[in-house]
């Protein structure tokens, strides 16, 4: 075995017969990750050795029956925009409540949840960062995801990066590196297979009546934004809601717990945001095919703003189809496959009108494409 240099597992790899060129295709059974280097041999680590182990304060037991007015989990990535100060936000954002009234009892985020229905019951479902982000980048893009185990392990497999977003029926196993097929054309996630097991039906959101309408100036804290989501798994008797999500901080840098609040309506500096538009921004700016493609672009012939729409919002295009008059224009220079999106230009501003520049963040999914 091969130690690695950030995590304390050491790498696993075993050869997996030859590639169309001749090489051989190896896989890391530790990490679950491809360990093939250049011209088909053996890797000194996995792709994934790099990241680190998951830390026991980086996990949390869930008891669904120590909650009895809801538990809540959702994939979480970095703000959109973040102008306060606070550490990087990824992996399993976790609500519960014990009292209907009050405090949340948690409300933080986590690398791996482990899920239990009561005390006694020793079956343990597990959640991991990478099963909470990628059901919520399909859930955002409207894709239904199924659980598909490998047909050589049966380990349940998760669909990555571009294919989140491509139902398909050839898959990689993540388990055992083996390629299987699958019946139907779908994407895979853990996720539903957790959901099933629990007799759990996804919620449906309900859009947020709420309205926020502020300037940043009165938040030196800084101020945070997200789209909502649908969640994971939701047992509080309230309604989902959806719509942009908003923490504001003082200026001791507290969040101010009574506008921790989802808004159906978000005006900052004048400026009003688009929830579909910033929920498509927070799963586009984290899918690592399409990194540095998205941006705000504008009609050749109307020149009002653009903002991509179905396939188009994962897929970089130079043709584009006005959403205003109609009209086809064509992207020129050097880049000119985009995606269009115009809350680019709107977090431009915002960061010009801002006390405190924005954070940026680098979450550091790995590409998998064909």
């Amino acid at each position: 075995m091969k130690k690695t240099m950030a995590s304390n597992l050491d790498c696993k790899i075993v050869p997996l017969g030859k590639r169309r060129d001749g090489g051989t295709r190896y896989w890391c059974l530790n990490h679950r990750a491809d360990a093939t280097a250049k011209y088909g041999v053996e890797a000194a680590s996995c792709r994934y050795a790099h990241v680190p182990e998951v830390t026991p304060e980086e996990e949390r037991l869930i008891t669904l029956t120590e909650f009895p007015f809801g538990v809540a989990f959702w994939g979480a990535v970095p703000p959109i925009y973040d102008t306060s100060v606070m550490p990087i936000d990824r992996g399993i954002h976790v609500h519960a409540r014990k009292e209907e009234q009050g405090e949340k009892s948690i409300d933080q985020t986590y690398r791996r949840v482990k899920l239990r229905k009561s005390p006694q019951d020793s079956e343990l479902f597990e959640i991991s960062e990478l099963d909470a982000i990628y059901y919520m980048i399909s859930s955002i893009f409207g894709y239904e995801m199924a659980e598909v185990r490998c047909t050589v392990c049966d380990y349940s497999h998760l669909d990555k990066d571009w294919f989140s977003l491509h139902p398909h029926h050839r898959h990689l196993c993540s388990g055992c590196g083996n390629y299987f097929r699958h019946p139907e054309n779908t994407v895979g996630n853990p996720l539903v297979g957790l959901q099933k097991a629990l007799r759990h039906v996804p919620s449906n959101p309900t859009p947020s009546k709420l309205i926020l309408d502020i300037n940043q100036v009165n938040y030196p804290g800084g101020i945070q934004i997200w789209g909502s989501n649908p969640a994971i798994f939701w047992t509080n008797p309230k309604a989902e809601e959806s719509g942009i999500h908003v923490h504001l901080f003082d200026d001791n840098g507290q969040i101010i717990s009574e506008m921790d609040n989802t808004y159906g309506k978000v005006i900052i500096d004048g400026i009003e945001l688009d929830s579909n538009d910033v929920r498509m921004y927070m799963a586009q700016s984290i899918l690592p095919h399409i990194k540095g493609r998205t941006q705000s672009i504008y009609c050749t012939q109307c020149n009002k703003p653009h903002t991509s729409k179905g396939e188009n919002a994962f897929t970089p295009s130079e043709s584009h189809e006005c959403d205003t008059c109609g009209a086809t224009f064509r992207m020129k220079g050097r880049k000119r496959k985009v995606i269009s999106n115009s809350i680019v230009d709107q977090l431009k501003k915002l960061s010009q009108l801002a006390p405190r520049s924005p954070q940026t963040f680098e979450l550091g999914l790995l590409p998998e494409t064909i």
